[in-house]
C-alpha cells in the first residue's frame, strides 16, 4: 500500500515537473522578441534615455576631470540598458513634467529619472520592474522637527513637492489640512523651505538624506504614510513589451550581483567636491550665458525679417487697380497677419515652446532638436511684437513723405523700401532695443524642453551643489550685465541716429 502512494506521489511530481517546463518553454517561446521601438533603436544603434538632472543623487551634474558630466545610480541603469541591447547611450535632460510628453512623441525611448508608477501613468506606458524600494518622508528645517511626529501635524502648513510626482499625491492627500504647494524643479522647494515658504518638502529617503548630509540646517523626519514604500521604474513606449522585457532583465540582474548598491555607494561619493563654488561650476554659467545671447540673436534676427512682412501684410490697402487676384491675396494676407499677431501675443511663450517642440513630432512626425524648436518659438513669438513696432513706426512717418516719393516717380514698393522704412526704423529703433532685451530675458522659458540657455544652467547649479539661492543671484548679476550692456550701447547708438536731426 505504502509502496503504491510512494509511486503514485513520484508520477504526480513528475507530471508538474514536466508541465512546469513545457510551460516555461512555451512562455518563454511566447516572449515577444521584438517591438517598433526596440527595432528603431537597434536600427539607429542609439538608445535615447529622458531625465531631469536636478534630483540627487538620482541624476544631477558634477565636473568629473574637468568636464560636466550628469551622474547618478539612473544614469549607471541608463548604460547598463544601453549595454545590453548593444547600442550607444544619448541623454536628453528636460523639465520632469515634459518627460511624458517627450515619450509619447518619440523625442525619447524611455524614462529613467526616478520615476514612481501609478495607475493614470500606466494608461499611457510601458513600466518596468521596480528597481528602487524607498521610503517617503518629510524634509524640514531643523529648528522644526520635533514639531512634526505624524501626518495630523500638518494641518494649516504649507507642504511642498515636486510636480507630478508620487510625493505630490502624498502632499495633497495623505496629509489632513495641508496646504500643498507644487514646483516645477525640486531645487525650487528647496528653497522655499530654507526661505520660510513653506514648512516641510515630502520626500523620497535618498534625496532627503543627501540635502540633510550637504546641509546641517535641514532635517529628515519619518512619517508613517499609507502605502509609504514608493517604487521606481523606468517608463517606455506603450506596447514596447520586447524592450519592457530586455529592461526587467538588466534589472533583475543589476539587483541580484550587486552592481545596483555599488551604484548608489558611486553617486553619494559624488556628490560631494573639495573645489571652491567657482571652480567647480563657473563654465555652467559661461555656457549658459553664451547660448542665452545666441537664442537672443537668432530670435530677434528672425523675428524682425518676419516682423517686416507681417507688418506690410497687416497694412496692406485694396486699390481700385488692383485686380481681384491681387485683392484676394492683400485679404489673406491681413487675415493672416491680423490672426498671427494676436494668437502669438495672447498666448504664453511656454506654450508655443511645447507646441513646436512636441507638436512637430506628433502633426509632421519631424524630429526636432529642444535647441532649434526653442529658437523657432523664440522667433516666432518676437515677429509678432516687431511686427506691431514696425507698424507703428511706419505710421508714424509723415504721410507728406509718401506723397512726395511718388510724386518723384518712385512706385509704391519702392516709396516703402527707400523712404518709408529708413525713417520708420529711425523712428523705432528703442522699441527694437526693448525687445532685444525683452528676448534675452524671455528665453529662459526655454529651459523646460532642455536648452541649456543659463536657467537651465542655473537648475543644474542648484540641484549639484545643493545651494538654491547663490546661482539664482549669479544669474541675476549675468542678466543685469547683459540687459545693462545692451541698452548703453543701443543708446549711443540711438544718438548717432540723431545727429542729423535740427
Amino acid at each position: 500500500m505504502k509502496k503504491g502512494i510512494y509511486q503514485l506521489f513520484l508520477s504526480v511530481f513528475a507530471f508538474m515537473f514536466i508541465f512546469s517546463s513545457f510551460g516555461a518553454a512555451m512562455a518563454a517561446t511566447d516572449a515577444p522578441k521584438s517591438d517598433p521601438t526596440l527595432a528603431q533603436i537597434k536600427k539607429s544603434g542609439l538608445l535615447v534615455v529622458g531625465l531631469s538632472a536636478d534630483y540627487a543623487p538620482y541624476e544631477f551634474h558634477q565636473t568629473i576631470k574637468g568636464q560636466d558630466q550628469i551622474v547618478g545610480f539612473d544614469v549607471s541603469m541608463a548604460h547598463a540598458v544601453a549595454k545590453q541591447l548593444g547600442v550607444k547611450l544619448q541623454i536628453k535632460e528636460m523639465a520632469y513634467d515634459a518627460l511624458l510628453g517627450a515619450l509619447k512623441t518619440g523625442k525619447i525611448d524611455m524614462i529613467i529619472s526616478g520615476m514612481s508608477p501609478t495607475p493614470e501613468r500606466a494608461k499611457e506606458v510601458n513600466f518596468s520592474k521596480a528597481y528602487l524600494h524607498v521610503k517617503q518622508e518629510v524634509l524640514v528645517r531643523a529648528a522644526d522637527k520635533n514639531k512634526y511626529k505624524n501626518v495630523t501635524d500638518f494641518s494649516n502648513v504649507s507642504v511642498a513637492a515636486q510636480k507630478s510626482t508620487t510625493q505630490a499625491d502624498l502632499a495633497t492627500q495623505a496629509l489632513p489640512g495641508a496646504k500643498p504647494v507644487l514646483l516645477t524643479k525640486f531645487t525650487d522647494a528647496i528653497l522655499q523651505l530654507q526661505s520660510g515658504k513653506v514648512g516641510a518638502i515630502v520626500v523620497e529617503s535618498p534625496v532627503g538624506e543627501a540635502y540633510v548630509q550637504h546641509d546641517k540646517h535641514l532635517a529628515l523626519v519619518p512619517m508613517n504614510f499609507p502605502n509609504d514604500i514608493g517604487t521606481t521604474v523606468i517608463a517606455m513606449p506603450k506596447g514596447a513589451d520586447a524592450l519592457t522585457a530586455q529592461v526587467n532583465d538588466v534589472i533583475d540582474r543589476v539587483s541580484h550581483d550587486g552592481s545596483f548598491k555599488k551604484w548608489q555607494r558611486l553617486a553619494n561619493d559624488q556628490l560631494f567636491v573639495s573645489k571652491s563654488f567657482f571652480a567647480q561650476y563657473g563654465s555652467y554659467f559661461v555656457s549658459g550665458t553664451e547660448l542665452t545671447v545666441v537664442l537672443a540673436i537668432i530670435g530677434v534676427f528672425f523675428g524682425a525679417i518676419l516682423g517686416v512682412f507681417l507688418a506690410l501684410m497687416k497694412r496692406a490697402k485694396l486699390a481700385t487697380s488692383d485686380t481681384w487676384v491681387g485683392k484676394l491675396i492683400k485679404m489673406l494676407g491681413k487675415v493672416i497677419s491680423n490672426v498671427y499677431i494676436e494668437f502669438v501675443r495672447g498666448t504664453p511663450l511656454m506654450v508655443q515652446v511645447y507646441i513646436i517642440f512636441f507638436g512637430a513630432t506628433w502633426l509632421f512626425h519631424l524630429n526636432i532638436s529642444a535647441f532649434a524648436s526653442g529658437a523657432i518659438a523664440v522667433s516666432l513669438n518676437s515677429a509678432a511684437y516687431v511686427a506691431e513696432i514696425i507698424r507703428s513706426g511706419i505710421n508714424s512717418v509723415a504721410a507728406g513723405q509718401n506723397e512726395a516719393a511718388r510724386s518723384l516717380g518712385l512706385s509704391s514698393n519702392q516709396a516703402m523700401r527707400y523712404i518709408i522704412l529708413p525713417q520708420a526704423v529711425k523712428n523705432i529703433l528703442p522699441a527694437l532695443g526693448n525687445e532685444f532685451v525683452t528676448v534675452i530675458k524671455e528665453s529662459s522659458v526655454v529651459s523646460v524642453i532642455g536648452v541649456g540657455e543659463l536657467m537651465f544652467k542655473t537648475a543644474t547649479v542648484q540641484g549639484a551643489s545643493f545651494n538654491p539661492f547663490l546661482p539664482l543671484v549669479i544669474t541675476a548679476l549675468i542678466y543685469f550685465v547683459l540687459t545693462f550692456s545692451l541698452t548703453r550701447i543701443l543708446n549711443l547708438i540711438e544718438k548717432r541716429f540723431n545727429l542729423g536731426r535740427a
